[in-house]
């Protein structure tokens, strides 16, 4: 490939069809560069996406062309260790979404590769804007990493260089706060449900536990009965919760957290 500091629009292939592949294709296609092809198992959902973005639908690897600046791999994890066996595009750079998979998987697809990933949930019918969407980059060398990074900075202005080690640990925050947060807030909903109420009650207290963000510090700002040692509502709590037995425990873990966060810290090891 002919690497160049100057260069603004890019040939892309993507492999995937789904909400990553669906979001990402339409940022770069928005940016001005050229979605090429669309790979997909079902044909239809290829020339659904490839429809969207003026691209050539395929349905099997082999009927990739070679000759595009990037092949983006937005697909399941394990389906990416097979790819990388299957595709060889040794003049391309070749990217995966996953946060949780080294960029090497693809070291023998390309001696250039890396790794375009965000901490964001994708809703494939969902607007979302790009320019505010969280991109973590890594490249297999500088020059490649430059490359990536040019090439996500013309949809967003949040990119990110992480090495593996920083992208898991991010991967691992992400979980946290996007699918343990929802989990929890669908037991809250759903305790509302079986008891009578409209949930829609603690919309206001879930939006401003959101916007704590922009006020720093999250543990400074925590509130309730764990924080202030309030053992007899805890124990009010704990007797509501005496026939959930999973529900008590996680009340018991949470509180422990809150009580003492110390214990929680990661050493990035």
């Amino acid at each position: 490939m002919k690497r160049t500091n100057t260069k603004s629009n890019y040939t892309v292939s993507i492999v995937g069809s789904g909400n990553v592949a669906t979001h990402l294709a339409l940022a770069l296609h928005g940016a001005g560069h050229s979605i090429v092809q669309v790979l997909s198992r079902e044909y239809d959902h290829a020339s659904l996406l490839a429809s969207r973005v003026g691209a050539e639908p395929v349905d099997k690897a082999g009927m990739l062309r070679p000759g595009a600046d990037f092949y983006l791999l937005a697909v399941a994890d394990d389906a990416l260790y097979d790819l990388g066996l299957d595709l060889h595009f040794p003049e391309s750079i070749i990217l995966h979404t996953s946060g949780a998979t080294p960029a090497e998987v693809l070291n023998r697809v390309s001696h250039h590769y890396g790794v375009v990933w965000s901490p964001q949930s994708f809703l494939r019918d969902i607007a979302m804007d790009y320019r505010h969407l969280p991109i973590c980059i890594e490249g297999s060398d500088d020059r490649t990493a430059d490359e990536i990074e040019r090439l996500c900075s013309s949809f967003s202005d949040c990119v990110y260089r992480l090495d593996f080690a920083q992208r898991r640990w991010a991967h691992l925050a992400a979980v946290l706060v996007s699918n343990f947060g929802n989990a929890i807030n669908a037991l809250a909903q759903q305790t509302m449900h079986d008891h009578g109420m409209d949930p829609e009650m603690l919309r206001p207290l879930a939006e401003q536990t959101l916007n704590k963000w922009n006020f720093g510090n999250l543990r400074a700002q925590q509130t309730g009965p764990a924080i202030r040692h309030d053992e007899k509502t805890l124990s009010v709590h704990r007797r509501l919760l005496a026939d959930q037995p999973q529900l008590l425990e996680l009340y018991n873990i949470m509180t422990k957290i809150i009580q003492h966060p110390e214990k929680t810290r990661t050493t990035g090891q």
